[in-house]
């Protein structure tokens, strides 16, 4: 009689090296399933075993995805240049900032894995964009164009994607708003001290000028508060 292992964990990974017949192997999740995950999460839906209209939602929303992997520092939207995309983040840390006529670089943001990036502000539509997107490390993203994906959420019905902006606008600019009060009204030191608890993966990965530039202090303070 065959044994039913659908309910039982899988084998320690101490032991997958062993080539024992009895070890159960666990299935890595495909590409097409980090993707509907990754939707579930940004729209605040639970995944479900039936075909419920939501999950019928996010698979249509699926299709409107391509894979892209990038190198660092590639350039994703450019400032002058409409933004006509929606990045969903598998692998990988994006900037978002703008750049000076000067060369002065002013980075507002990083993303990281889970994370959507989208042309937040109207502006940002139109060839008065003044933000740019690039990759900092080498990234795994999954990519569509944002007017079918607004389109999309759309259909849901009335005030579904009044409803996603909202809560991610309002997310992104509490993080911009406190950092920018941080900035006037802690010492240089404290704000490093909260980047360290807040943002580990962050100073792990992202290269020391550009961490200095998002805490507002040149390279070489940033390098003494590293000391």
């Amino acid at each position: 009689m065959d044994q039913d292992f659908t309910n039982r964990p899988a084998s320690s990974p101490c032991l997958l090296s062993s080539g024992e017949p009895d070890i159960r192997t666990p299935a890595s999740a495909g590409a097409d399933e980090s993707l509907i995950n990754s939707l579930s999460r940004s729209f605040g839906i639970h995944l479900r075993k039936d075909a419920s209209r939501e999950q019928h939602f996010l698979a249509d929303l699926a299709r409107l995805f391509h894979k892209r992997t990038v190198d660092a520092e590639t350039s994703l939207e450019r400032h002058e240049h409409r933004w006509a995309n929606v990045y969903l983040i598998q692998y990988g840390i994006l900037r978002l900032f703008r750049e000076a006529p000067t060369g002065r670089v002013a980075i507002h943001h990083f993303f990281s894995e889970g994370d959507i990036v989208w042309p937040v502000f109207g502006r940002t539509r139109t060839q008065r964009n003044t933000l740019c997107l690039t990759s900092v490390t080498p990234a795994t993203l999954w990519v569509a164009d944002f007017s079918a994906f607004r389109n999309a959420v759309r259909s849901r019905g009335e005030g579904a994607w009044a409803g996603f902006a909202l809560s991610l606008t309002e997310e992104l600019a509490e993080l911009t708003s406190m950092r920018e009060f941080r900035k006037q009204t802690m010492p240089a030191k404290e704000r490093y001290r909260i980047l360290l608890e807040e943002y580990p993966e962050l100073v792990r990965r992202v290269p020391d000028n550009q961490l200095a530039s998002w805490l507002g202090v040149v390279p070489a303070t940033f390098s003494r508060l590293k000391k």
